[in-house]
């Protein structure tokens, strides 16, 4: 089965540095098939026989640890999990070049309705977000970006349930996994 990796904090601001070629060997001593990167983002695509997302992050969180000494956290989807949530995305999302589009991927075991129950309302007046789990789609004009309530997800406790990424990045890692 076909899964995507979605490692949070690794090549940010000089901390935690991690040359894909090296990611890649990684996940390929981890026993994963099939692997490929995808931007210097951490954006694992791989192939394995487990299914279970949990055992899935922590396999992957693991062997990242192990191999580079320091601890990632990441998200796990199915490929086929991906297309269904793009296939269902909002008619909205990853239209508007005046606005900010991103996906808000949740790292199992939590849930899109238990990071939006706790990030709170949107403000409809500046910002979009529709869930098809196990993604939460979002999107605001650049021009009120800093007024919006996902702007400030940042630093809550449900920051470190997701993993962000662009829509550009987004449609193509769902493009690498036909």
């Amino acid at each position: 089965m076909k899964f995507i990796a979605l490692l949070r904090g690794i090549n940010v601001g000089g901390n935690n540095k991690v040359a894909m070629s090296d990611l890649k060997e990684c996940f390929q001593a981890a026993g994963f098939e099939n692997v490929q990167t995808y931007i210097n983002s951490g954006n694992v695509i791989f192939d394995s026989d487990k299914t279970d997302k949990v055992e899935l992050v922590t396999a992957c969180e693991g062997a990242i640890e192990n191999q580079f000494g320091f601890h990632i956290v990441c998200s796990v989807i199915q490929a086929a999990e991906l297309h269904t949530a793009l296939n269902n995305a909002p008619s909205w999302w990853g239209i508007d070049n005046g606005s900010k589009h991103n996906a808000l991927f949740v790292i199992a075991p939590a849930t899109a309705k238990e990071i939006i129950n706790d990030v709170g309302e949107a403000k409809p007046e500046y910002e979009k977000i529709a869930a098809v789990e196990p993604i939460i789609f979002w999107s605001a004009p650049l021009e009120t970006f800093g007024r919006t309530r996902y702007s400030k997800i940042v630093g809550t406790k449900s920051y470190a349930s997701i993993t962000i990424r662009n829509a550009n990045t987004t449609k193509k890692l769902a493009e690498l996994t036909k």
